[in-house]
């Protein structure tokens, strides 16, 4: 597999290059990090909430972890993990787990670290645990700011 179909098409219609960067099957962000040789600081990954307001992802570098309690408390809702199960209906094309961290591409708002957009590279899961997606910060920057906000820095 390469990327999943709407993160492509998303892709593709900002006209934004990417390329893929194969490794070993990983269970995790940092995993496919250390598969990939790349640092995990330069990685994407997505976390998935549920509250008040439906759904919500944050995106964070792989190195780092997201706290949900205060994210819950930044923006005034109760926030919850999404489930394996509703990940899977959310993300239909893509494998359990490797949820791509470009929530408008599924209808998800999505909060993030601005600093990933000031990396020289960035990567991140694009739908199954072999593949990351490379693209450079500047591009991944363009990506994130027309459809996402910032992710408050106490959260993370």
């Amino acid at each position: 597999m390469s990327i999943a179909n709407r993160l492509q098409d998303y892709i593709a219609d900002r006209k934004l290059t990417w390329d893929p960067v194969s490794h070993q099957p990983s269970s995790s962000c940092m995993e496919a990090a250390h598969l990939a040789h790349v640092s995990p600081d330069r990685v994407a990954k997505a976390v998935v909430l549920e509250g008040n307001a439906g759904y919500l992802m944050a995106v964070i570098p792989a190195n780092q972890h997201l706290d949900v309690d205060d994210l819950g408390e930044a923006i005034a809702d109760d926030l919850a993990l999404v489930s394996e199960g509703k990940l899977k209906e959310l993300f239909a094309d893509c494998q359990p787990g490797a949820v791509p961290p470009v929530g408008a591409a599924y209808g998800i708002n999505t909060l993030w670290d601005e600093s990933l957009g000031g990396r020289a590279d960035v990567y991140f899961e694009g739908g199954d645990h072999q593949t990351l997606v490379h693209m450079n910060g500047t591009d991944f920057g363009a990506l994130m700011r027309k459809a996402a906000t910032r992710l408050p820095d106490s959260c993370h």
